[in-house]
């Protein structure tokens, strides 16, 4: 294992244990955040029934988000041949391109594995990444939703505001 991926998987970890940490928090957001982004940005015919299926939305999102940060299923998500693939097939499925934001990580995680002695300055170099680069892929999420709102972008936008109140 190179400095660079024992790097991202300590990034992946501290995002796990924030989110994890305070997933309650996260939950009270996003119910506050989808009323006021129903309310700015005028969407029609938002009965009780679709915010219910909306907060349902939201709540599985934060669900899957944790898990993909999961530092026990990590290797499966993140294994190199699997990765490339899954990657594929996930910009196939999402509204959102979040390759060049992926390759920033992996710069910045480079960059700062090259400083040597990486595995002793682990988890502050990871909190680092946390603190500079936020939690992947939430900059993609909320450049492309706010670049053309729409009700089908709405859980991912609103699952990623919140990530990012958290975690900084």
């Amino acid at each position: 294992m190179t400095d660079t991926s024992l790097l991202l998987k300590a990034y992946y970890e501290a995002l796990y244990e924030r989110l994890q940490a305070n997933k309650e928090i996260l939950v009270k957001r996003i119910e506050e955040i989808l009323n006021e982004e129903v309310l700015e940005r005028g969407f029609e015919d938002f009965d009780e029934d679709k915010y219910a299926a909306y907060i349902e939305a939201c709540l599985a999102f934060v669900d899957e988000r944790i898990e993909t940060y999961n530092p026990f299923g990590i290797q499966y998500t993140f294994d190199q041949t699997r990765a490339r693939d899954a990657f594929e097939l996930e910009l196939q499925l999402d509204w959102y391109d979040s390759r060049a934001e992926y390759e920033n990580l992996v710069k910045a995680a480079r960059s700062k594995a090259q400083a040597g002695e990486i595995e002793e300055r682990l988890e502050p170099v990871a909190e680092e990444l946390v603190k500079e680069l936020g939690a992947f892929p939430d900059k993609t999420i909320i450049s492309a939703y706010e670049a053309e709102p729409g009700l089908r972008k709405l859980p991912d936008y609103i699952v990623a505001l919140t990530i990012e109140e958290i975690i900084k």
